[in-house]
């Protein structure tokens, strides 16, 4: 093999090596969403957006409107949120370890764990499923296109972004014991 086929070659296999990890990462962010999206629907119930937990509530503000896709905000998602994003950081505390692409890939996989898990408690929800997934019986999803929350394509689109950048031309490394 020449110099250029064999560079072929090792991009070619970085390629799939990073393929491999991604789908791994992906795979794993599915599960956890999946695994969480039980854990809410034992919690919430029917009442989806913790309508009936004693938490506090913020229903109107012009921020919410901004940053939280129009909805309440709770006690109980606030503190859900923040700690799902820590849940999400804790490797770099870790393996103290840090980078732009490490930090968009945490970020692209709290993006995608929060639509698998919005979705997955809406059809594994007995008190929705697939035939309640819509704006008359999803109240506080505000904003709606081609049957989905608008949230679900911003997500998917930014969280495919940052995924993409943290494993573009990105050779594994070994963690040390």
């Amino acid at each position: 093999m020449s110099g250029p086929e064999m560079r072929a070659s090792a991009d070619a296999n970085a390629v799939r090596a990073a393929l491999a990890r991604a789908t791994l990462m992906v795979g794993a962010v599915c599960l956890l969403g999946f695994y969480f999206a039980m854990v809410e629907i034992q919690i919430e119930g029917a009442s989806g957006w913790a309508a009936a937990l004693p938490t506090w509530r913020i229903e109107k503000h012009w921020l919410l409107d901004i940053v939280w896709g129009g909805r309440a905000l709770t006690g109980y998602h606030a503190w859900i949120f923040s700690f799902m994003i820590l849940v999400f950081h804790l490797p770099f505390a870790m393996f103290a370890r840090w980078s732009f692409k490490l930090e968009a890939r945490a970020i692209g996989g709290v993006l995608l764990f929060w639509i698998i898990e919005d979705f997955a408690w809406f059809l594994a929800n007995p008190d929705y499923g697939w035939s309640h997934f819509d704006p008359r019986h999803v109240p506080w999803h505000k904003h709606w296109v081609l049957g989905l929350p608008t949230d679900y394509y911003t997500f998917t689109a930014v969280g495919a972004a940052a995924l993409a950048y943290s494993f573009w031309g990105v050779r594994p490394e070994k963690i040390e014991d």
